[in-house]
């Protein structure tokens, strides 16, 4: 039997190797010779990413985790926790298990790999999955209700271990002052084309009948994922040769607990994130609570996801621009204070109408943790570790985000008024965490 298995085990790996071009060689190459074949790449990797973000965003629209998706769990079950599981899933399983995987991205010379041979059939072909639960949805909504958090969290999951790669690639392709503007951009762009798939998305939960309306929805967004991978094939990455040093060969653990002793700013950064993380559980119960208390329809929703992608697209470009001039800790504490404005408003609202001002609101919360979100933590040290700090930071945040939805699910059941009050508590001290405490590491000496 072991016989067996070691053969198997060495084909498995070889394959693995091969998939994601770690047995290609790859020439030793300066700082300076990697800039400058990003520089001459920049427009058309500009171009490649842009499509790609609004295919995705698009996509997203279709499929929100915010509105559809819940709109889509409430007609298969009324139990609140579900709608937490669901933010669980969206949210902590895309960062979590990048941490494990981290460390073995830092080491592989090429990071386009990753996201186009292994992300195929860890991101892409779960779409396909979830697209069928919508067939049991009337013969057998328990079924349905479980496969479809089983493909969602095979997405979610899959889009994880992939993350640091995707992030590691930003970085190699755009100078740091030029991130920003590409993700402004990205999102400005994936904005408009988002809200014209929401206001389509209304349409169709308006006018089509249940779950014809979901099925159409989301093997629309399917297809979309899928012309987005075959847009970011197109990437140039400048390919060079990563060092091989005594630290990136420790145990992702080891390093785990150097750093975090070492690096005090990032210390800081990630005690402010962690709560500006933790203010975001309301965003995932703010469309549960419009039905709770007016019983929205599916056209009210798709409306409210339009909303949601208005808040984004007229932030995207300011806080984009902002953050390559001024540095992207601004623009988080905006997003911070924009989000518990949009909490103090859903826990007072008596009208529907005035969910719209809340997912404006929170869609400027989702802009700058998106972008600056991510970006801020390619600052904080230099390439050969950069893996490991982006898959650090993602995994906290994602395991605060697999405890907190269920927190706000057990809330919810009690109150929608004490979740969003926790809410504002917690994205209020962030904020004020991240303005005071901690320093901007653009502008700040580095200590990794």
């Amino acid at each position: 039997m072991l016989g067996t298995i070691i053969p198997a085990r060495r084909f498995a790996n070889a394959m693995v190797r091969r998939m994601l071009q770690a047995d290609l060689p790859a020439a030793v190459r300066s700082d300076e010779d990697v800039e400058a074949e990003a520089w001459r790449n920049y427009n058309w990797n500009f171009t490649v990413h842009v499509t790609d973000g609004a295919f995705f965003l698009l996509a997203q629209s279709l499929m929100s985790p915010t509105t559809t998706l819940p709109f889509f769990v409430s007609r298969l079950t009324d139990n609140p926790f579900f709608f937490g599981l669901l933010a669980m899933i969206a949210n902590g399983g895309w960062y979590f298990p990048q941490l494990l995987t981290a460390g073995t991205i830092e080491r592989t010379d090429r990071k386009k790999p990753w996201l186009i041979n292994l992300g195929f059939f860890l991101e892409r072909m779960p779409l396909i999955l979830l697209t069928a639960t919508t067939l049991l949805a009337v013969r057998s909504p328990a079924w349905a209700l479980g496969l479809f958090f089983l493909a969602f969290a095979i997405y979610n999951l899959g889009a994880g271990i992939i993350a640091p790669a995707w992030q590691d690639l930003l970085a190699v392709c755009f100078p740091a002052t030029r991130r920003g503007r590409l993700m402004g951009v990205t999102m400005f762009v994936g904005g408009i084309t988002g809200a014209l798939g929401a206001l389509g998305s209304s349409r169709i939960l308006a006018t089509l009948s249940f779950p014809n309306n979901f099925l159409l929805l989301f093997g629309l967004a399917t297809i979309l994922m899928f012309l987005g991978w075959a847009v970011l094939a197109l990437t140039r990455e400048p390919v060079r040769k990563v060092p091989r040093t005594l630290e990136n060969r420790l145990r992702i653990w080891t390093r785990l607990g150097r750093i975090l002793r070492r690096d005090q700013n990032f210390r800081r950064f990630l005690i402010a994130r962690g709560l500006l993380a933790v203010s975001g559980m309301g965003m995932a119960f703010v469309t549960a609570a419009a039905i709770s208390k007016w019983d929205v329809s599916g056209g009210t929703v798709g409306n409210y996801t339009v909303a949601l992608l208005v808040g984004q697209s007229a932030s995207n470009l300011l806080l984009g621009l902002l953050a390559d001039r001024k540095g992207h800790k601004l623009a988080l504490v905006l997003g911070g204070l924009a989000a518990s404005l949009g909490y103090v408003i859903a826990g007072l609202a008596a009208l529907p109408l005035l969910y719209y001002l809340v997912f404006i609101l929170l869609g400027v919360y989702f802009s700058a943790t998106f972008v600056s979100g991510l970006m801020i933590v390619l600052e904080f040290t230099g390439p050969e570790q950069r893996p490991t700090y982006v898959g650090i930071t993602n995994s906290i945040i994602g395991a605060i985000n697999v405890v907190i939805p269920l927190l706000g699910g057990w809330l919810a059941t009690v109150s929608y008024t004490w979740l969003f009050a926790l809410s504002v508590a917690a994205g209020l001290v962030g904020v004020l965490l991240m303005a005071f405490w901690v320093a901007d590491p653009r502008h700040a000496p580095e200590n990794a």
